[in-house]
Order: structure tokens, then C-alpha cells, then sequence
């Protein structure tokens, strides 16, 4: 993408989270989308144009335009995002975190700029919340619904890879047939860092019955002739598609109220793993790709049943006051 929306500043940056630091294309984008918001905001109070947020020109905002920013005209951002665009703790979390890497890369990485107006810029408390995933018995209805249509074998493998190997949904679409080894899959995950993750039987099988049986191989598009998961159209799965796919096996398997999503399904693995598999974390953060193990962390509060045991299992418990 050109980004001619924006001025010179911003784009160098955008370039340089993909060429010096390998971000993925959708995280640059919502940098992208988080800073053109930002800045056409800023314009529009700095300069008081009159006109919408939206339609406002950017690609003049250079360095002398920068260094007017102040944090108060940050926290003004945030304050109309949260009461106008009604953007919750999250996403303007978010988007702090776009405007300080933007302002952090002008002031360390260009020196165009000699102080960081957003510097002590905070972000917003979120409420503490576990991670949502299917049971075990509604994986058992989801996978047995994939199983029907006329795309079944594909639609079934997909699924599989993702309530197995917890991969995400950029990860899933972009597997080559060259990243398939023997009980093996080579998943290309955020900033391009590549992992194996072992296949079992179950997503053996699955891939291989989709591979002999479905997968077309005569009529593919450019990109596709390497792609594992391909649409009848002959492309490579794009990501919408699949997120329908998943929203139609919800609802034939009487899930659909539930709202599960593909990123659900990641949940539901690393769940199921850690509950089921008695898998270490560090090996859990291996699997899904995880770069700080507090991301990982999250999956040690799911599993009630493993802390009522481990506080029955504590030598002391049966002590009592008559004994």
C-alpha cells in the first residue's frame, strides 16, 4: 500500500516498521488507520478547519506541525475517540500505542524531533478477562458440522489446525505446501519469525485427506499453486473468507449465538493443551508463538478444577483443630 493519505513522516514510519522491524502488513495498517485518525484529529483542532475528522488532509503535516503537539491535545483525542467514536479501553489502548511508537521512532530513530510530546502518555486500565474458548464437547459439535458441505475436507482440516495447534488466522492462510514436513508444520507468524509446530494424527490426517481428495491442483492463481488452503475460485483463502467458514460450522453446530471467532479457536487450543496436556507454559509459549511469556500466563488462570486440586493436594489440608 502507497499510503498517499498521509504525510512523509508518517509513512517513513509505517516503512520502517516493515522493512527494519518486520511487523506483519495488518499490524502496519492499523498503525496506518490509528495515525491518519490521530493526526487529522490534531489538524482539526490545531488549525480549526471547520470540516469532519474524516475528510481532512494530512499529507502537509511535517516536522514544524509536529512539534506543536502537546500530550493535552493527545488526551483530547483519546476523550473524543471514547465519547464520540465510543472506542472502548482496548482499542484506545491501542491507539496510544501507535501515537508513542510513532512519536518514539521521531525522536530516537530520525532525531527530527527533540522532545516526545506523548513521553508519559498512560493507557487505559482494562478490566482482567480470560480468555473465552469452546469446551470440549462444543469442539466435538463444531468439528462434526465442518463436515458437511462441498468444501468439507478443507473446511474440516482447517478447523483442526486451528483447535489443535492454537495457530492464528493470518498464520493458517498463509501456509505453503513447502511448510508441511512429515509430523510437522512450519508456521510464519508475527514479524515474519517462522516456528514448527508437530502435527498429530488428527491433523495428519485431516490435511491428507483434504490434499488426495479435494485440494484442486490444475486452474490455481499465482500465489495459490503454493498455497495449502485454496478457495474454489482458484486464489489462496483470503482471511474473510475463512472467518465464514467458521461462522457458518457455528451455526450448523447450534453455536452460532455464541459469537466464537477464528481467534477463539487459538483460545480454545492453548486451553485445551494446558488443561488437558499438562504441557508446561514455556512450551505453550513455544506453540503459539508467544514473545513474552506473560502473554502465555493468561492460560494458568482457566482451569478451576487444577486449582481446587492443587489446594486439596497441599499437605496441611487435612490437618484439623481436633486432631
Amino acid at each position: 500500500m502507497a499510503y498517499d493519505d498521509v504525510s512523509k513522516p508518517i509513512k517513513d514510519f509505517l516503512f520502517y516498521l516493515d522493512v527494519v522491524t518486520g511487523k506483519s502488513k495488518n499490524t502496519i495498517y492499523e498503525y496506518y488507520l490509528d495515525l491518519r485518525c490521530y493526526f487529522r484529529f490534531i489538524k482539526s483542532i490545531k488549525c480549526k478547519t471547520g470540516k469532519s475528522i474524516d475528510s481532512i488532509d494530512i499529507t502537509d503535516v511535517d516536522i514544524e506541525f509536529l512539534k506543536k503537539v502537546t500530550l493535552e491535545d493527545t488526551y483530547e483525542y483519546l476523550y473524543y475517540m471514547k465519547e464520540n467514536r465510543k472506542c472502548n479501553n482496548r482499542t484506545l489502548n491501542r491507539r496510544c500505542c501507535s501515537i508513542r511508537g510513532f512519536f518514539k521512532y521521531m525522536c530516537n530513530k530520525t532525531g527530527a524531533l527533540t522532545s516526545n510530546p506523548v513521553e508519559n502518555l498512560e493507557s487505559s486500565a482494562l478490566p482482567h478477562t480470560l480468555p473465552v474458548h469452546l469446551s470440549l464437547s462444543e469442539c466435538k459439535q463444531l468439528l462434526s458440522a465442518a463436515k458437511d458441505g462441498s468444501n468439507s475436507k478443507r473446511d474440516f482440516a482447517m478447523i483442526t489446525l486451528f483447535l489443535n495447534c492454537g495457530m492464528r488466522l493470518a498464520e493458517l492462510i498463509s501456509i505453503n505446501l513447502s511448510d508441511l514436513g512429515n509430523d510437522y508444520i512450519t508456521i510464519t507468524g508475527k514479524g515474519n519469525k517462522q516456528r514448527s509446530i508437530y502435527l498429530n494424527k488428527a491433523c495428519k490426517d485431516a490435511v491428507d485427506d483434504y490434499l488426495k481428495n479435494e485440494r484442486p491442483y490444475n486452474n490455481l492463481k499465482d500465489d495459490a499453486r503454493q498455497a495449502l488452503f485454496v478457495s474454489r475460485n482458484g486464489n489462496r483463502i483470503t482471511r474473510r473468507r475463512v472467518q465464514q467458514i467458521v461462522e457458518e460450522c457455528m451455526k450448523k453446530s447450534g453455536l452460532g449465538d455464541k459469537h466464537y471467532s477464528t481467534h477463539k479457536l487459538r483460545h480454545t487450543a492453548a486451553t485445551l493443551m494446558y488443561r488437558y496436556g499438562n504441557v508446561d507454559i514455556r512450551v505453550l509459549q513455544e506453540i503459539l508463538g508467544h514473545e513474552n511469556l506473560g502473554t502465555t500466563q493468561i492460560y494458568t488462570h482457566v482451569d478451576s478444577e487444577k486449582i481446587k486440586n492443587a489446594i486439596n493436594a497441599n499437605p496441611v489440608s487435612d490437618i484439623k483443630i481436633n486432631n
